[in-house]
């Protein structure tokens, strides 16, 4: 019992990760309909610059301020300059951009940093608490900490600010946004900035469990789609808990399904994505649609 307790915290600290993400394709989703394949490489290109400014000498949680600072202002940029001139362009249109923009990133990144791995700095001291037989490490509880404070603060920002008002509104209804006089543009490019934001708090997460280069969010990313899918791209309660079903699932199916082991793991959030896009389209807490004949 002790030992599935144990896989199953190690579980949720992963989970927690591909939570982070997969909020960060929930939110973009939820304001302009895009799912953003680059979603994952935008996290990646925050953590380098994280990097660089610890790199420099800075301490790490102001390198994260700045961090995330420079990613807010990024990707409203990245929404002005890349996504606006294709509003309202077929989806493959949509889906071709950010796959480009995918692939420049991570060649930029390359270029700017080298294809080497690097070390990131573990925000979180070393050790662990020990209960019951169970050993979680404050790595773990760090995470879970910090993705419940980001779920807390969109949370406030939402539902308690005029701000967050206007976001939903744009959300909900653009056209109707726009006759009551919500900056439905501006609104749009603060949502991206904001997306870009909570991915760069994934990023900074992932780089010192496994390590730091261009290809370092691709799994995660993967995980992420497979959160955000069976959550529902529409509910950012429902990417939070896909990634903790996802995270739980994955170790699970590693430690105690056979031919799985841990070389197969990452076939296991494409099962999940299969099987929600066939039994429940919508995911958990998703809105199914509904068009008028």
């Amino acid at each position: 019992m002790a030992g599935f307790l144990q896989q199953l915290v190690q579980g949720l600290g992963a989970g927690a990760i591909y939570a982070s993400l997969a909020l960060a394709l929930v939110l973009i989703y939820q304001f302009t309909g895009i799912v953003n394949f680059a979603q994952g490489e935008l996290a990646m290109f925050s953590t380098y610059i994280a990097w660089q400014l610890t790199a420099a000498g800075l301490p790490f949680w102001l390198a994260l301020v700045i961090t995330l600072a420079v990613s807010f202002a990024g990707g409203m940029l990245i929404e002005r300059m890349i996504i606006r001139p294709v509003e309202g362009a077929p989806e493959l249109t949509l889906v071709i951009v950010t796959v480009g923009l995918f692939i420049f990133v991570n060649a930029a990144a390359g270029w700017i940093w080298t294809f080497l791995i690097k070390d990131f700095p573990n925000p979180f001291p070393a050790g662990a608490l020990e209960a019951g037989g169970i050993s979680v490490s404050i790595s773990t509880l760090g995470v879970l900490a910090v993705v419940g404070v980001v779920m807390g603060l969109l949370y406030l920002l939402f539902r308690h600010t005029k701000i967050g008002l206007g976001m939903r509104a744009v959300a909900t209804n653009p056209e109707s946004a726009r006759l009551v006089g919500i900056r439905v543009g501006w609104t749009l490019a603060l949502g991206w900035g904001l997306a870009s934001t909570v991915g760069a708090v994934s990023g900074v997460l992932v780089a010192p469990l496994l390590f730091l280069e261009p290809n370092m969010m691709g799994g995660v990313l993967i995980y992420a789609f497979a959160a955000a899918t069976l959550g529902g791209f529409d509910s950012p309660l429902g990417a939070v808990t896909g990634g903790l079903i996802v995270g739980v699932a994955e170790t699970l199916a590693g430690a105690y399904v056979g031919f799985i082991g841990s070389d197969l793991k990452v076939g296991v959030p494409l099962v999940i994505i299969l099987g929600v896009l066939l039994l429940r389209p919508q995911g958990l807490f998703g809105r199914a649609v509904v068009e008028r004949a």
